[in-house]
């Protein structure tokens, strides 16, 4: 078998459907790696070791009988705050410390349903709030590439187990940047799906007009093959998209190899090279536009003359949905109760031992922005600025195909820095939270590292529904 951790998805598969290895030494290849990683990276909250090699061995019984399937036999990690039945889902937080799944989330069922194996839960910022992986309730992950690093978040177990060769593939929840920030961050590709277009039942809510699934693997060829199955019409979600869908995988066939984006425009909107993008990371995004240009392209500046404002809407709207998300976990239906005589202290102890600081926070601030006499000033007025900032989107896109951009202002940085200052914190989202708002779809993919050795990633993003587009650009642009 070759180098494991350098394996793709879609090595994987080929090397199943040709016999050359069998599931079960695949993944118990994986599990050798993945366990002696926690003591350090900490990319899972837990390992269904005895679950994967299970699945494995039924796998290869499939495969051994003249089935196959999209992913059979192929192990996948899943990010902690989606249901995997007889799994736990705490979405790393104590709150749900040994709740089990007791269903499968749509996305789990269509994976499973494609043959794959689930390795275990990646670790996260509690209940996905966080773009570092230090607020988990487990402890933080350590990024796999540039190691005494965050490897961002929430998503960041996902990431590093991509990243660091512990999981072929796995899948992340993207709320406000939280797939293709530690994508960046840990060299690896993360997709962030026109929203509705993956469903999002079974999923842990965060702010549910924001949140969608995606895949982050290690090439866009394998998060097209993810794509693949996990997007679709699911009637368990009332704000699923019901509409046709393109094929993903291999939809750069019959480009042109010298000028694969020929006939393609590309938007670099100015607002997104401002001040306080770091040097080394505007140097690759810029050799990023070069190259996309030398491949055909037509780069054009545009403006998103709203983007200022993504931030401060962005964390007004999604705390408030937290706020009313959140309420659901009140020690009397599931997960933490801290018993007491009366309800109402028995509703405040859990929570006050349950949750974490960063989510306290952002309960308290969503609850702040949706009470009596504050909803005008700041919730509505929030979301008027959301129509404004989608239209900013729509108007770009009327006159390029797709936008060229950073996806953070800067590399990761070492783990501990910034912790307590969480405005810092929240102003990395600023080159991301843009496209959640407008719903609109995105992709991450590696552009390079930093002279340190940080990993750097490029952004693309695209009009609803634009998914084809979009990875036939990123395909072309990716670095391998």
């Amino acid at each position: 078998m070759d180098d494991i951790k350098r394996m793709t998805l879609a090595e994987a598969l080929a090397g199943l459907r040709a016999k050359r290895f069998s599931s079960v030494e695949l993944t118990q290849a994986l599990l050798g790696v993945m366990e002696p990683s926690q003591k350090n990276i900490h990319a899972f909250v837990t390992i269904d070791a005895e679950g994967a090699l299970k699945a494995a061995a039924e796998a290869d019984r499939r495969r051994a009988a003249g089935e196959d399937a999209p992913l059979l036999g192929a192990p996948i990690a899943m990010k902690d705050n989606m249901n995997v039945l007889g799994q736990p889902c705490t979405a790393s937080s104590r709150i749900l410390e040994g709740y089990v799944a007791p269903y499968d989330a749509t996305v789990t069922a269509r994976l499973r349903a494609a043959g794959a194996i689930f390795l275990g839960r990646t670790n996260m910022d509690e209940f996905a709030l966080g773009s570092t992986t230090q607020t988990s309730g487990f402890g933080p992950t350590e990024n796999p590439v540039a190691r005494g690093c965050i490897p961002g978040g929430s998503s960041g177990g996902s990431a590093a187990a991509v990243g660091g060769g512990l999981a072929l593939a796995a899948l992340g929840t993207d709320t406000g940047g939280s797939i293709r920030q530690p994508a960046s961050h840990c060299g690896i590709v993360g997709v962030k799906p026109t929203y509705g277009l993956v469903s999002r039942y079974g999923v842990v809510a965060c702010a549910s007009s924001l949140d969608q699934v995606g895949p982050m693997t290690k090439t866009v060829e394998d998060a097209a093959l993810l794509m693949d199955v996990l997007a679709g019409h699911d009637p368990l979600d009332a704000t699923s998209l019901d509409v046709p869908l393109p094929r993903l995988a291999g939809c750069w066939a019959g480009m042109d190899p010298a000028r694969p984006l020929a006939g393609m425009t590309l938007g670099l909107p100015k607002e997104y090279f401002g001040d306080g993008l770091d040097p080394e990371v505007r140097a690759l995004t810029e050799q990023a536009a070069k190259r996309a240009e030398a491949l055909g392209a037509t780069l054009r500046e545009v403006s998103l003359p709203h983007a200022g404002y993504g931030i401060p809407t962005y964390y007004i709207c999604m705390t408030a949905e937290v706020s009313a998300n959140l309420a659901r976990f009140d020690g009397v239906r599931y997960g933490l109760r801290v018993p007491r005589e009366e309800v109402l202290a028995q509703y405040r102890d859990t929570r006050a031992q349950g949750f974490g600081a960063e989510v306290k926070r952002r309960v308290l601030l969503g609850t702040f922005v949706l009470s009596s006499g504050y909803y005008d000033a700041y919730y509505n007025r929030a979301q008027k600025v959301r129509t404004l900032i989608r239209r900013d989107f729509e108007q770009a896109f009327a006159g390029c195909d797709l936008l060229l951009a950073p996806v953070t202002p800067e590399p990761a940085w070492p783990l501990g820095v910034y912790q307590d200052d969480p405005i810092r914190n929240y102003l990395s989202d600023v080159l991301t939270v843009g496209a959640n708002l407008a719903g609109c779809c995105a992709i991450a993919i590696p552009a390079g590292a930093t002279a340190a050795g940080k990993p750097v990633g490029l952004q693309l993003l695209g009009p609803n529904l634009g998914e084809a587009t979009l990875f036939r650009a990123a395909h072309a642009l990716e670095l391998r």
